[in-house]
């Protein structure tokens, strides 16, 4: 009877466990599908850097197969191949003045956000605001409010404010305005981390013989860390691939990476090569960042979810 009762268990069992391991097989099925779609755009780039043009126009995909045998033909035109590495090459010290202008814009525009929109998220998380018939949401959605206008429609505007004001063509010019854009993201998501933290613990603080200040970089910003890192990181990813205003208020000694890498194209055409070489070039810190900092970014972006 056993016997029998365990090979009738067994039977009942089998149409639930195929069930399940076929929505497994269907859901990792999709998930890699999903990986292929957004990998295959950065292997493309890659490997067009080492395509000659005969393997672009007849578009050979993988190396070593085929008529694409590979050559160092993108990076070879920024100076950057094996054997142009130490010679004199004019391109490559474009490259690195693009790449150092991007580094140091989206590294000080995100940090001058942060130091602005931190004590901005706290004050709408812990007071209530009221001006005129605006209150604490209304001031929020005023900031997220930004992120829909079209940046086309502050072109002439800033255009003008800059050149009154001498910056155009300047790091400074546009570090400014990239922290006026990527503000808005860095509120909303410390304000949403600032939301998490219970008020008893700067209470608390206040007792001990704390300020409001004293509570607020004590006690609040260090349990408020993951939240600002994953802002930061965010705002540091935007301002890296930001191209418009970096074409509009940019003509020589500042012009970011994303600009050079437009410059590709042509009258004469394009160079396939090259502009991938400048993107991989590009994109390669960004793969960085989300290779060893995608922890962070989750973790900050999550941790409001549950209250």
């Amino acid at each position: 009877m056993s016997g029998l009762g365990m090979d009738s268990h067994q039977v009942s069992r089998q149409p639930w466990n195929w069930s399940r391991m076929t929505g497994r097989v269907l859901i990792y099925s999709a998930l890699l599908s999903w990986a292929f779609i957004c990998l295959f755009p950065i292997f493309w780039t890659v490997s067009t850097s080492f395509k000659t043009a005969v393997n672009v126009t007849q578009g050979d995909i993988l190396p070593f197969v085929g008529r694409f045998q590979g050559d160092w033909k993108g990076w070879r035109a920024l100076g950057l191949s094996p054997d142009t590495i130490f010679q004199i090459s004019t391109v490559r010290d474009e490259f690195m003045l693009r790449f150092a202008n991007s580094l140091i814009v989206s590294i000080g525009a995100p940090i001058l956000a942060v130091l602005i929109g931190a004590p901005a998220a706290y004050g709408l998380s812990r007071f209530q605001y009221k001006f005129g018939p605006w209150r604490n949401k209304d001031i929020s959605f005023f900031f997220l409010s930004q992120l829909l206008l079209p940046p086309v429609v502050l072109a002439m505007p800033f255009l003008v404010l800059y050149k009154e004001l001498a910056l155009l063509d300047s790091v400074i010019g546009l570090i400014l305005i990239y922290t006026l854009m990527v503000l808005p993201i860095v509120i909303w998501i410390m304000r949403d981390q600032f939301d998490t933290i219970p008020i008893e613990l700067e209470q608390a603080a206040m007792v001990d013989g704390c300020g409001v200040w004293g509570a607020f970089i004590r006690i609040v910003m260090p349990i408020a860390l993951p939240g600002m890192v994953a802002a930061f990181i965010l705002a540091v990813i935007l301002c890296w691939n930001e191209y418009f205003f970096a074409a509009l208020l940019t003509s020589t000694s500042a012009k970011t990476l994303p600009v050079m890498v437009a410059s590709q194209t042509g009258s004469q055409g394009i160079s396939w090569w090259t502009m991938a070489a400048l993107a991989t070039g590009a994109i390669a810190p960004l793969v960085v960042i989300g290779v060893f900092l995608e922890r962070y970014i989750v973790k900050g972006l999550t941790a409001g979810a549950v209250k």
